[in-house]
């Protein structure tokens, strides 16, 4: 049987963390540490070994963006997985975030259904991505973010359906949502985006996504703010 997921959360408002904590923790979710910035969450990463954090991005001394680029620098041979809590969907620092190698991120008004299948869903190593407020936060951000360090990759190790698979899986489909749009078996799916991922050096499907508008292999639309 899989162990439940091990999780810390990390924000500076005691309310949102006992908040999460107490909806995480009734739905078998085990909360091994708390912290109340980015300091906190970095040493207590290296203490409890998470599986996963909950990483609030505006906190005072160090943010959770700094924090997260700490704890996913290469230091820990097995880093968690970060998963980015905002108050604002089209955040800059998310994008920041997602750059660096978070998971993808959630907004703190998510329900708790939400909460909890977020945690599972990125636990198993799918990005947390809402597809609009994806695209839209990467079009507006994409080659505008001076503090964001470009994951440009050279796409040429990628075969033709390699390539296909990337450009699709970056406007957000699921894995079956790719395997039912290209008629292959999910794990076939599975394989090719393991290996786009390995070809690139990508930690998850939110690196990929980012890298996809980076490299011009899917080109930001101009009326950015429209959600069609």
């Amino acid at each position: 049987m899989t162990p439940p997921p091990r999780v810390l959360i990390a924000d500076d408002q005691a309310l949102v963390r006992t908040g999460f904590g107490m909806i995480l923790t009734a739905d078998g979710v085990d909360v091994v540490a708390e912290a109340a910035d980015g300091d906190e969450a970095v040493e207590a990463v290296h203490r409890t070994r998470p599986d996963l954090v909950l990483m609030d991005i505006r906190m005072p001394g160090t943010d959770g963006l700094e924090a997260t680029r700490r704890i996913l620098s290469g230091a820990l041979p097995e880093p968690p997985r970060v998963i980015m809590l905002t108050t604002f969907d089209l955040d800059r620092y998310v994008y920041a975030a997602l750059t660096a190698g978070a998971s993808g991120f959630l907004l703190k008004d998510v329900t708790p259904e939400h909460l909890v299948a977020a945690v599972r869903l990125a636990r198993n190593g799918d990005a947390l991505l809402a597809p609009a407020i994806t695209r839209r936060l990467i079009e507006r951000f994409v080659s505008q973010d001076p503090d964001s360090p470009a994951l440009h990759r050279d796409l040429a190790a990628l075969t033709p359906r390699e390539l296909e698979v990337l450009r699709t899986l970056a406007t957000g489909l699921s894995n079956a949502e790719l395997a039912a749009r290209f008629r292959l078996s999910e794990a076939t799916v599975k394989t090719h985006v393991a290996r786009i991922l390995a070809k690139l050096r990508l930690r998850d499907r939110a690196q990929a996504v980012v890298v996809a508008y980076e490299t011009g292999l899917i080109v930001p639309r101009t009326g950015q703010g429209q959600d069609h």
